[in-house]
């Protein structure tokens, strides 16, 4: 394996470990308002890795830049998705409505 290579695969184990040691200290009620923040984060995320892709020479660094496009989309989409389920807990619901009454002594 080449040095820079070596690197990389370095530099992802280390990326790892810090996010879960960060993420695991955030309670579960900031979870998801710093989720619906970090969107833009998710969208440079995925610009790094269609950036790589496009640098990518043999089948592995296409496969690993697939995989690192797909996993970006992936995390772009489903931010979207628990932020717009968050901001539906707080719209008004509908109240049902009385019904009617019905006449008496028939």
């Amino acid at each position: 394996m080449s040095q820079e290579l070596l690197t990389a695969i370095a530099l992802f184990v280390l990326a790892v470990l810090v996010g879960f040691e960060v993420i695991s200290k955030v309670p579960a009620t900031l979870h998801t308002p710093l989720m619906s923040g970090a969107n833009s984060i998710h969208g440079i995320v995925l610009v790094g890795a269609i950036l790589i892709a496009a640098l990518a020479h043999d089948p592995l660094s296409y496969l690993l830049a697939f995989i690192a496009v797909v996993f970006g989309a992936m995390n772009v989409v489903g931010g979207y998705v628990v932020t717009d389920r968050m901001l539906q807990m707080f719209r008004k619901r509908e109240t049902p409505k009385a019904p009617a009454a019905e006449p008496k002594g028939q």
